[in-house]
């Protein structure tokens, strides 16, 4: 017979994780190249879209450039950018004072990126990493988004 398992997983006793192990998680968080973003970037070169990468001339360094467009794509991760997703609500059980400041701050820093962007005339997406569960979906949008741009002029 099946041990059975707890319906919810806060019920379960957790174990006390040692400070330098979480610091050695925390440090292979990497910031470029990550699955999602590699998932986007193929999304977008299977639609025969070029782009560059990390244009750091670009406010934010967007992870897709498309100048021919005047469109920039970001690449976020549902946790680290407070998404709305049952994995971006969920907030850390230790040091959660940091991580509420942290998290929102990364949400300030977005807001004024797009401002920045757009002021300078270039359009904004942003993509979650939930969202590449359905990749048709995901498709769908970048080229809407990018088809949208194309019938006005990039300004001089």
């Amino acid at each position: 017979m099946k041990e059975a398992r707890p319906a919810d997983r806060a019920a379960r006793p957790r174990k006390k994780e040692d400070p330098a192990e979480r610091s050695r998680i925390m440090r292979a968080v990497k910031a470029r190249d990550t699955a999602p973003e590699l998932a986007v970037r193929r999304i977008v070169h299977r639609l025969g879209f070029r782009f560059s990468l990390r244009r750091d001339d670009l406010p934010g360094k967007p992870d897709l450039a498309l100048p021919k467009y005047r469109a920039a794509i970001f690449v976020h991760g549902c946790f680290w950018h407070g998404h709305r997703c049952r994995r971006g609500a969920r907030t850390p059980k230790t040091n959660v004072a940091y991580w509420r400041r942290k998290i929102a701050g990364n949400r300030a820093r977005d807001r004024r990126v797009r401002g920045a962007l757009r002021g300078r005339g270039w359009r904004v997406l942003a993509i979650h990493e939930c969202q590449l569960k359905n990749a048709g979906a995901v498709a769908r949008r970048i080229v809407k988004f990018l088809k949208r741009g194309a019938a006005a002029p990039a300004p001089q």
